[in-house]
């Protein structure tokens, strides 16, 4: 057989989704956070805890513009917080025994696994997007007179500025969207079987381009409670990130036979 063909027979077969299929695994995602809250509001205090860094690091140096980029890019390191939710919810399902040991342990030995190769995956798309976001800055208000951004933004206000927000938000989006069909499946999948990370890439692709209104609602969601989330000075993540944690360990077990 091929490796064409043992990895199209390695795939696992994607279902189709419903609305239903939503409502019950956010209603499933609040229960096992509500179940084990302990373990949901530690991983979220690390993501909150990095926000918080990026964002003192980029105000104390004077260039609070690029926290716009940076906030935009932080969020997609969050699977990989999750994937300690992700064992959470797994092991309610199976009933197994909950311990940090157990958990932490669990994590700790993806690194010989096929996480890191999507971190890596997730890694080059972070970087790439801050460096079109300099890109972009550079192109609509790097030749113009600048004020200091930290105490005025008024620079935003003017047709520059609106322009380079209008392309940076859509390009952002572009991104957003990319790595959303390429993680939304692949991390629970990796963490649940033993597959190579290009299949589950893939298999998430798939469960997105068979299910597109769904995945977008899904998407969409999970982007407006982050930016509600990061709006309210970070603290808004401890209820969201648990929230849609668990809820994505099992939509995926919904999305995939």
């Amino acid at each position: 057989m091929s490796h064409k063909a043992e990895q199209a027979a390695q795939r696992p077969e994607v279902l189709i989704l419903e609305l239903d299929d939503l409502r019950a695994a956010l209603r499933a995602g609040w229960q096992d956070f509500r179940t084990a809250p302990q373990f949901g509001l530690f991983f979220a205090a690390v993501y909150v805890a990095g926000g918080w860094l990026i964002l003192y690091a980029l105000t104390a140096t004077g260039q609070i513009w690029w926290t716009l980029p940076a906030a935009a890019g932080f969020p997609i390191l969050g699977p990989f917080i999750a994937c300690g939710m992700y064992e959470v919810s797994r092991r309610l399902e199976k009933h197994e025994s909950l311990s940090w040991t157990a958990i932490l342990g669990v994590i700790a030995r993806q690194k010989d696994r096929q996480i890191p190769s999507i971190a890596a995956v997730v890694v080059v798309f972070f970087l790439f997007w801050n460096f079109l976001a300099h890109m972009i800055f550079a192109l609509f208000l790097g030749l113009q007179a600048m004020t200091n951004i930290s105490s005025s933004f008024q620079v935003f206000t003017t047709p520059n500025g609106l322009m380079m927000l209008f392309i940076g938000t859509i390009v952002g989006a572009i991104f957003s969207g990319v790595l959303f069909s390429l993680t939304v499946v692949s991390l629970p999948l990796l963490l649940d079987r033993e597959i190579d990370f290009v299949t589950a890439m893939i298999t998430s692709v798939s469960v997105v381009l068979t299910n597109p209104k769904i995945m977008v609602l899904w998407g969409g969601l999970i982007a407006a409670a982050l930016f509600l989330g990061i709006a309210l000075g970070f603290l808004g993540l401890f209820v969201v990130l648990p929230l849609f944690g668990h809820a994505t360990w099992h939509l995926y077990r919904r999305a995939l036979a």
